[in-house]
């Protein structure tokens, strides 16, 4: 497996093993975010930190993950973002859309203040 799925109390951490999210391994996290939301998951963390190459097929996986937190009324979070991932994200102007924190410890704690409110 190319992804490292933890769960938590009120969220799930998939963390991406490899330094490609691309047509390779994309197929397979779009159908392992379907698995988590089907158990009743609607907070997903996704933690791009040791991945450093994303194609179109890695965005729209992450455009998947962000469609299926919204349709379950819960929040994705994508974190830890090489300079050239982040370069497209902000190229293809994901930025303003998704919700972006520097570091898993950080989207933790977004999502730990958003469930206060």
């Amino acid at each position: 497996m190319e992804f490292e799925i933890i769960k938590k109390d009120n969220h799930s951490v998939i963390k991406v093993l490899n330094k490609k999210l691309d047509t390779a391994n994309a197929p397979e996290l779009k159908s392992q975010l379907k698995v988590i939301i089907n158990e009743d998951e609607k907070n997903i963390i996704l933690d791009l930190s040791m991945c450093s190459y994303v194609d179109s097929s890695g965005l729209s996986s992450i455009l998947v993950a962000n469609r299926l937190c919204e349709d379950a009324i819960g929040t994705f979070i994508l974190c830890g973002l090489q300079p050239d991932v982040e370069h497209l994200i902000h190229i293809s102007m994901l930025h303003t859309v998704l919700i972006i924190t520097k570091d898993l410890e950080e989207a933790e704690k977004l999502l730990e203040e958003k469930s206060k409110l």
